[in-house]
């Protein structure tokens, strides 16, 4: 149920056996990700849950769910880079329907980011299934 671009990331991680240089082609993903318009940084798009600042912009158009978003951390920029490949173009029952963290366990990520990270990850999963639930 991934996304091709999903898939891909998954096929680069298994070319790569040690753990930083997973870590840095995360942070990679973020710093080629485009930046968030400054005007969507409101409290509306903030991601509460998270330790560093984080902004998620969804929107749904035709049943799909797109999504971009922005962090002043960059392994945090790097991790939404990775929810966008998750997620972005999914039809919004397939949103709900995809289990991150399998996904995010398919790449390591789930033993390697600390208790911080790891609970703004799941909030940010958790704005991106309330957008696809409530529209």
């Amino acid at each position: 149920m991934a996304q091709a671009a999903f898939e891909e990331l998954v096929e680069d991680f298994e070319f790569l056996e040690d753990w930083e240089d997973r870590y840095r082609l995360v942070i990679e993903e973020g710093k080629a990700m485009p930046a968030l318009d400054d005007a969507l940084k409101v409290p509306a798009t903030k991601v509460d849950g998270c330790a560093s600042q984080v902004w998620l912009h969804a929107s749904t158009e035709g049943g799909v769910l797109h999504f971009d978003g922005e962090s002043d951390a960059m392994i945090v920029n790097g991790l939404i880079a990775v929810l966008r490949k998750l997620y972005n173009g999914l039809p919004l029952g397939e949103v709900l329907a995809v289990d991150a963290r399998e996904a995010m366990g398919r790449l390591g990520l789930n033993d390697h980011l600390s208790a911080q990270r790891s609970n703004g990850l799941r909030a940010m999963i958790d704005r991106i299934r309330l957008v696809a639930s409530s529209t």
